[in-house]
């Protein structure tokens, strides 16, 4: 429904995950008989998780870690796995750098050039543990460095930006051909990010096997406050949705939703597969994993554009291994540990037993759902208050 924002403007009113709840079906089932797991191309994923490509979240050995659990790690290959052969001392002197000069230093640290030597050899530790290996490219050097990453064994190619399209405008450049690239490849790949759905559609129609759905929601992006540019998860997951409907009619071929962003807690999950997504790639709550490249903190990856970031160093602190945030158990109640038993409990105390039947589950708009009878534990800043 359209709101008029002037005589000369209407809008769309937009949700965010905070304002929306699942609704309880009539029935109820046991949680060990609920099937969280999808399919992406070719490879079966037991966990509808994928951890953000951010240097803050994911190393070769976390990305082992998280593909030996059931999920699937990004590792951007062109941050600094991809620039520094000794990338474990640059990360411990972002994480030492004071706030006011973390941006500037950072946008100084990733002008070293990426090194295809190192795309390489980070892909193929990776493949030698035997788990999906997946990384992402900008489409602005996807055609250049692919093929190495190709050759070191890569599994899943994520191209990602900002904002990815399929229809790049330039008289600069010679635009990346989407549909083109991606016929061309042998193995799925994964797009985004976007936020509408039209732009989803187009997307699907590149073949892609999955877009990435979200402008801006995650903790460590400025996108919204930079560029004014973004939509409220929810709508968003929603309106992606709708077009894979319609691809899947044009088509016949079934591209995955993948919630990217905007998600801090178990039940932020739930909501967005309710919401329409296959899976979603989450990164500040991983970042809070002992194991976390970040050392406490996490960017994302815009943060250090040359001219005009558009993100932050966001501290996150270390509180759990990456197996209790991701399969528990959990020693927190707020909802940040224990993320892949939550959507299965989740799923479970609704009737649910795929994700695909939990895509059809009610939605209610709910703005009072996070404060409702919470007053003692915003009091105490306890449970749902943190």
């Amino acid at each position: 429904m359209e709101i008029e924002i002037g005589r000369g403007k209407k809008a769309r009113r937009a949700y965010g995950l905070d304002d929306i709840a699942i609704v309880p079906s009539r029935r109820t089932r046991d949680a060990e008989d609920v099937d969280i797991g999808w399919k992406l191309g070719r490879h079966l994923v037991e966990l509808p998780l994928l951890a953000s490509a951010m240097d803050g979240v994911v190393s070769p050995t976390t990305a082992i870690a998280i593909g030996q659990m059931g999920g699937i790690g990004v590792l951007n290959l062109e941050g600094i796995w991809g620039r520094y052969e000794d990338a474990g001392s640059i990360l411990e002197e972002i994480a030492s750098l004071e706030k006011g000069e973390a941006t500037r230093r950072m946008q100084e640290i990733y002008q070293e050039p990426v090194k295809p030597d190192l795309v390489a050899m980070r892909v193929a530790e990776i493949k030698a543990s035997g788990v999906v290996t997946a990384a992402s490219l900008t489409p602005q050097r996807v055609r250049a460095l692919h093929g190495v990453a190709l050759e070191a064994g890569l599994d899943v190619l994520v191209i990602q930006g900002t904002v990815v399209s399929a229809e790049h405008v330039s008289s600069v450049v010679e635009p990346l051909n989407l549909k083109e690239f991606i016929a061309g490849l042998p193995i799925p790949c994964i797009v985004g990010g976007c936020a509408s759905y039209q732009t989803a559609l187009h997307l699907m129609r590149t073949g892609a096997a999955a877009v990435l759905v979200g402008v801006g929601p995650g903790a460590a992006c400025t996108t919204r406050g930079v560029l004014g540019v973004g939509v409220p998860q929810a709508t968003a997951i929603a309106d992606a949705a709708a077009a894979r409907v319609q691809h899947l009619i044009e088509s016949g071929h079934y591209c995955n939703v993948i919630a990217d962003g905007g998600m801090r807690t178990g039940g932020d999950i739930a909501k967005a597969v309710a919401c329409g997504a296959d899976a979603v790639m989450v990164g500040s709550p991983l970042s809070r994993a002992y194991e976390a490249p970040g050392h406490g903190y996490h960017w994302g990856m815009a943060t250090f554009h040359p001219t005009l970031p558009r993100g932050a160093r966001v501290k996150t602190d270390q509180v759990a291994t990456l197996e209790e945030v991701v399969l528990g158990p959990a020693r927190e109640n707020d909802g940040t540990l224990n993320l892949m038993g939550a959507l299965r409990t989740s799923m479970a105390t609704c009737g649910y037993e795929t994700i695909h039947e939990f895509q059809k589950a009610e939605i209610m708009f709910a703005p009072a759902l996070m404060t409702e009878g919470k007053k003692l534990q915003r009091e105490q800043s306890i449970g749902m208050s943190r």
